[in-house]
């Protein structure tokens, strides 16, 4: 099976409940998150999580980054979104498919990087 590795900037609570899945799901999307957004690499996701998270209340003031590995097939099924520079690309997974896209997650999510305020 192919695999493609993805990042996610968490704050401090998301990170909490991540761990409290053994490493192997993302929490559902809050009311106000229509959309879950992985990121395909680690600069955007630490660029988020240092110059973003730390400065956020919502987050602890702590940003921190996340890797993991998910179905390369499964992702054919969303379009990669520019959202500002070359390096700033994510996936754009809709809030209802949160859990259909942790089914996706290929061995455990991995902390790479903490940033604090």
């Amino acid at each position: 099976m192919k695999t493609i590795t993805l990042y996610r900037p968490v704050g401090e609570k998301e990170l909490n409940l991540i761990e409290a899945s053994g490493w192997k799901e993302f929490p559902p999307r809050l009311p106000d998150q229509p959309i879950f957004y992985p990121v395909l690499n680690r600069e955007y996701a630490e660029q988020i999580a240092r110059d973003w998270n730390t400065r956020d209340e919502r987050s602890g003031f702590v940003g921190h980054v996340l890797e993991f590995d998910v179905d390369a097939d499964y992702l054919t099924g969303f379009e990669v979104q520019k959202v500002g520079g070359s390096h700033h690309l994510e996936f754009w997974i809709p809030a209802e498919q949160v859990r259909e896209f942790n089914g996706r997650i290929l061995g455990q999510i991995r902390l790479v990087a903490t940033y604090r305020s």
